[in-house]
């Protein structure tokens, strides 16, 4: 039977070597109550992924990678997709240039739901260096958008201050992560 539309499933194991027994059985259910169901399993498509050895899996758009911590600990890294973040710079790009001879409050009204909505659903995990650079390139473009009404050159870091581009034009600033008391980074052994 084919469900119309993609049903994904994720399953994680701890690495521990007292659970190598976890992996078959897991395996082994999952398939025996997924029959009761008359769902097929694609095979092409299903894989296991050992993050200790530097292999990676995506789901929902974030991409999963073991990697050390500020500490130096060993913690699953959980990071918004290339992909993701190219399809966004690449909107907010059109909305630019849609607006290249308008006032820049037009420019911020239709930028300003999109990052929304980008951010608040990327918000967990690690994407805080994601979250900074792009809040950065969107303060460039917003920079080089009121230059360029004034038909100067640059970024006119000397005009508007970081704040007052945020505070007074409103452009979205809420960059903060969010760390639901479920989603603690957990280490792998």
């Amino acid at each position: 039977m084919r469900f119309p539309g993609a049903t994904h499933l994720v399953i994680l194991i701890n690495a521990h070597p007292l659970n190598d027994w976890l992996l078959g059985a897991v395996d082994k259910r999952l398939r025996q109550e997924l029959a009761k169901l008359r769902v097929e399993i694609n095979e092409e498509k299903s894989r296991v992924v050992d993050l200790r050895k530097g292999e990676s899996f995506a789901f929902l758009g974030f991409e999963y990678r073991y990697l050390p911590g500020r500490t130096g600990k060993w913690r699953v890294q959980v990071i918004p997709k290339q992909k993701k973040r190219v399809a966004l710079f690449a909107k907010l790009k059109e909305v630019f240039r849609r607006h290249i001879s308008q006032p820049v409050q037009g420019v911020i009204a239709e930028i300003n739901p999109i990052l929304r909505g980008w951010v608040n659903y990327f918000r967990i995990g690690n994407s805080s260096q994601c979250f900074s650079m792009i809040k950065r390139w969107v303060e460039r473009k917003i920079r080089r958008h009121m230059m360029g009404a004034r038909h100067r050159l640059g970024m006119g870091w000397k005009r508007w201050s970081t704040q007052w581009i945020h505070g007074r034009l409103g452009v979205f600033n809420d960059y903060r992560l969010s760390r639901p008391s479920l989603w603690k980074a957990v280490p792998v052994s």
